[in-house]
């Protein structure tokens, strides 16, 4: 079966906000959030996701500051406390970094969420990127790629072993005896490593679903190696078949090394789909969301992802200039580069596959269209589910939700009720020890 998830904000658009069915507030508007929840909801999809930077925005810079949210919503793990209570299947998962978190606090945070909502928290792993987030927490740029992956793989495995440290059955709460926990079934971590030291044990008992589920969005070799070895889903970036298939081999192959059952990763691409009764139509509710970008800011969104090189100097009809190698995403900046020379893409063409969709796939075309390419990608071994990331919201979700959802259950490829009450349960994993 494939599986579903959706980010939740305005819309991956960067003029998404400038629709005129997304609220103009849509970034802090609770309603606009728990609609879209509830719509994912109510097509059955696995889980909501919340992108996150512990920064805002676009507003340093003057050829981005004023057109765009300085965020994409409010803090999220706070959001999904309250969906929790506002919904009763779907997972909820939020980004949360290891480069500025403690991994104590963060342990906490997704147990105490996995806890109110029944089992259906989920984090996703990531290392900083945004040169904001450094200035925000006192450095005057981020760690090392090296360093902060280091430190990913150490606080990644300090948070797991704070999530083991009660045994599911401890808390025995016997009125009689006057015991409220098994001694026995509880332990100290006692963690000394290179960037941590933690005594333990987590202060909030053993999660409904063993421990939350852990996502990760890495592409560069670092990033995959990271997800192979602690992900149970890993999202990606990735617009070619052959490619798609070649990566989730690898990731498989990777965690197999690891000494993980290879079936127990699901990998879920992102795509940015455009339902409509033809590809043509579909094209032009692109289009009517190109024509309000600036050129000056879609090149300054193109040089962020890019790694931070100015591009302003550049025709933005003519071609990518060569760039010098990234501290940020390298795995995204090859997908640009390679885009760029594979299709021969200008600079023009880049801002505009960079403002919709952060180099995720775009699909065009009739409900049955989409179908078609999700369940090609899904039988190829390419994908076990994807990741929506719709232009605008709650519309772009509306639509898929409507007309291509009910596709895929009559064909046999999407489930027609949520197979449990977590998060882990609809996505198929077992329960860790």
């Amino acid at each position: 079966m494939i599986k579903l998830g959706v980010i939740v904000d305005s819309g991956s658009h960067v003029a998404a906000w400038r629709h005129p069915d997304v609220p103009a507030d849509a970034a802090w508007s609770f309603d606009h959030v728990l609609n879209v929840t509830r719509t994912a909801e109510a097509g059955l999809f696995d889980m909501v996701f919340f992108a996150d930077a512990l920064a805002a925005e676009h507003v340093g810079d003057d050829r981005t500051a004023g057109f765009s949210e300085p965020a994409k919503h409010l803090e999220p793990l706070l959001l999904l406390a309250a969906l929790a209570v506002s919904t009763r299947k779907i997972g909820l998962v939020s980004t949360a970094t290891t480069t500025y978190y403690q991994p104590f606090h963060l342990a906490r945070y997704f147990a105490t969420l996995d806890h109110i909502s029944g089992g259906r928290a989920g984090w996703n792993l990531v290392t900083s990127l945004n040169l904001g987030e450094a200035v925000n927490f006192g450095l005057h740029e981020h760690p090392s790629r090296e360093e902060r992956y280091l430190r990913a793989r150490e606080f990644f495995g300090v948070v797991r072993d704070l999530w083991g440290s009660w045994d599911a059955d401890a808390f025995v709460y016997d009125k009689q005896s006057g015991s409220f926990y098994d001694k026995q079934k509880f332990r100290r971590i006692d963690h000394q490593g290179a960037f941590f030291n933690v005594a333990g044990p987590l202060n909030v008992p053993r999660s409904p679903q063993g421990r939350p589920v852990v996502t990760q969005a890495g592409s560069s070799a670092a990033g995959m190696s990271l997800g192979a070895e602690t992900a149970d889903v890993i999202f990606t970036a990735q617009v070619e078949l052959g490619a798609a298939v070649e990566f989730a081999t690898d990731i498989r192959k990777m965690a197999a090394g690891f000494g993980r059952d290879p079936a127990s990763v699901k990998i879920m691409p992102g795509i940015v789909p455009f339902v409509a009764a033809s590809k043509e139509e579909a094209r032009r509710k692109l289009d009517r969301l190109d024509d309000l970008v600036d050129p000056s800011f879609g090149t300054a969104i193109l040089s962020e992802l890019l790694g931070g090189t100015d591009l302003s100097g550049h025709d933005v009809d003519g071609p990518l200039p060569p760039l010098p190698a990234s501290n940020a995403s390298v795995g995204r900046q090859s997908l640009f580069v390679r885009q760029a020379q594979e299709q021969a893409l200008t600079i023009r063409d880049l801002y505009k596959k960079a403002c919709v969709a952060n180099g995720h796939r775009l699909l065009f075309g009739t409900a049955s269209e989409i179908a078609d390419e999700l369940i090609c990608w899904h039988r190829a071994g390419a994908a076990d589910g994807f990741v929506l990331i719709p232009a605008w919201l709650p519309g772009g979700l509306q639509d898929f939700v409507a007309e291509v959802v009910p596709i895929l259950q009559e064909r046999g490829y999407f489930r027609l009720a949520y197979e449990g009450n977590t998060l882990r349960a609809n996505l198929g994993l077992e329960v860790p020890n």
